[in-house]
């Protein structure tokens, strides 16, 4: 197996390609963005936590908008399951993005976990998948800032982040954590 790497902030991040459910594929290389790229790796259809996190991210999606960020969820979901839950979850107009490799998920730095069964909605986890992981990167395609969790708890909330882009974008906050 492949060890797990991290993106370090000011510095550029992995590449990601990645098809959407709308249709197409997301690369982080050719997308555009105002002044941030917000990259949401999610469980998958499997975690009853996703849900309300990507309905937040889905809900909060044209105040991003309004501060120059595009935002994307991600997970290694097949295209079947990720259909469930943008359909299920009410996710629409969100970015969708299904098929996530758990190599690319590790150059990104996120944790791996396998399946223990069913969860508590009774869905069957996949074999592997990757645990939550947010990203905010610029639109030069370095890191700016990371959330990276090792279980589904815990997660930064998208209404702080919103508030936060206020003060970044006003003060031009340097990203931080940048000495190796």
């Amino acid at each position: 197996m492949n060890k797990r790497l991290s993106p370090m902030p000011r510095q550029a991040v992995p590449d990601l390609e990645i098809p959407l459910l709308t249709g197409g594929t997301w690369n982080i290389k050719t997308a555009s963005c105002e002044r941030f790229f917000l990259v949401v790796f999610y469980r998958g259809y499997h975690c009853p936590i996703c849900k309300p996190y990507l309905q937040e991210l889905n809900a909060l999606s044209k105040d991003l908008e309004a501060h120059g960020v595009v935002s994307i969820a991600v997970s290694t979901d097949v295209k079947e399951r990720a259909e469930r839950s943008y359909s299920e979850w009410n996710l629409a107009p969100l970015k969708l993005g299904y098929g996530l490799s758990v190599d690319t998920g590790r150059n990104w730095g996120l944790f791996v976990s396998s399946s223990r069964g069913k969860t508590s909605t009774g869905v069957l986890e996949p074999d592997f998948f990757t645990e939550p992981g947010l990203f905010l990167v610029r639109a030069d395609r370095t890191l700016y800032s990371s959330a990276i969790q090792t279980m589904p708890f815990m997660r930064p909330s998208f209404s702080d982040l919103v508030k936060a882009l206020d003060f970044i974008i006003k003060k031009d906050y340097p990203a931080r954590g940048e000495v190796q």
